[in-house]
């Protein structure tokens, strides 16, 4: 089977770390994001992954030429921002037959399994994984019938508009048909698309339970990452209490205290605290630090006495000691 994944972003909310690395290839664990993304489809059924992507493409091909992967990898690439729509219909010429299309940054616990059943028994054209939230005014929101199907699709609605509580998960089991429903060049599955198709009666729907994150913020990239240490979503490296350590090369002072944290290899603690802090290689942290929700890019140093709070620290850096930063990025450069 094919799996397309929509990875067109530029990966703004995860910058200054995304101006050098692409979000799909990004580290969380052992494993790039990209990889986390596919891993909703047993791995035996995935025969090709399909990359609908635009910005620094040529380094996601390259580093998938060398990657080892139990799938092929093919890149398509958008000349300019095409929308969820254009980016999915840029790939026609690629695709045959059923596949599972994935929007390129969600973390869950969504077995597509379960969709694919349904969409065996019912038909259609397409089978949405939704998920069930409190307020749905920042989501596409989808009506279901007692027999599964998609009665209604409203994209973000006004709170005067809601109808119900389930949102679209951005993942979808399509039929090579719904490129008759994708114009050519920019558009959006979720405005133009998918409200002609639920009309039609050629959708069907699924909840599912677990977790769903949308690792897209640093924030959210915690959680993605906690919820990846507590699932043993990792082939290499081992869980210590709620961390996860790449290799023996990852040196913790006793003093430290650390929890909920991705710490790659290289990386050093010395006397300080972290929680909920990505670590990328060969990162070292100084006495009496305290990081919280950080994100912290390759080959940095982070000085001693230290407060980063929600920050997200590019490569090769050095912060001198007594620095306090909260919600920003380091350096500071929009």
């Amino acid at each position: 089977m094919q799996v397309v994944v929509l990875a067109g972003g530029f990966g703004t909310r995860l910058r200054p770390w995304t101006y050098e690395i692409p979000k799909p290839i990004l580290p969380m664990l052992d494993k790039t994001l990209l990889e986390h993304v596919v891993e909703v489809v047993p791995e035996n059924m995935v025969d090709e992954v399909v990359v609908a992507g635009g910005y620094k493409v040529d380094d996601i091909e390259e580093y998938f030429k060398q990657a080892d992967v139990p799938y092929d990898v093919t890149i398509v690439k958008e000349m300019e921002p095409l929308g969820t729509g254009g980016a999915l219909g840029n790939c026609r010429d690629v695709i045959s037959g059923q596949f599972v299309c994935l929007n390129g940054d969600i973390i869950s616990s969504l077995d597509m399994q379960v969709g694919m059943e349904l969409h065996k028994e019912n038909g259609g054209i397409g089978t949405l994984a939704l998920w069930e939230v409190e307020d749905p005014t920042r989501f596409g929101i989808v009506g279901l019938n007692e027999q599964q199907r998609v009665t209604q699709f409203k994209e973000k609605p006004k709170k005067e508009e809601v109808f119900s509580n389930l949102i679209n998960a951005g993942s979808y089991l399509f039929e090579d048909s719904i490129f008759d429903y994708i114009p050519k060049g920019r558009s959006s599955l979720e405005r133009e698309v998918f409200p002609v198709l639920a009309r039609e009666h050629q959708l069907n729907g699924f909840s599912f339970e677990g977790y769903f994150i949308d690792a897209g913020t640093p924030r959210s990239w915690s959680l993605g990452v906690q919820a990846s240490i507590a699932n043993k979503r990792w082939k290499r490296g081992k869980r210590i209490n709620s961390n996860w350590f790449a290799d023996d090369t990852v040196s913790i002072d006793g003093t430290s205290r650390v929890e909920d944290s991705m710490l790659s290899s290289g990386a050093s603690i010395q006397s300080a605290t972290l929680s909920k802090c990505s670590l990328l290689n060969d990162v070292k942290v100084g006495e009496h630090s305290i990081l919280t929700e950080t994100l912290v890019g390759r080959n940095t140093v982070i000085g001693s006495n230290c407060s980063l709070d929600n920050v997200v620290v590019d490569h090769g850096s050095i912060i001198p000691d007594n620095t306090v930063l909260s919600n920003t990025q380091w350096p500071n450069i929009e």
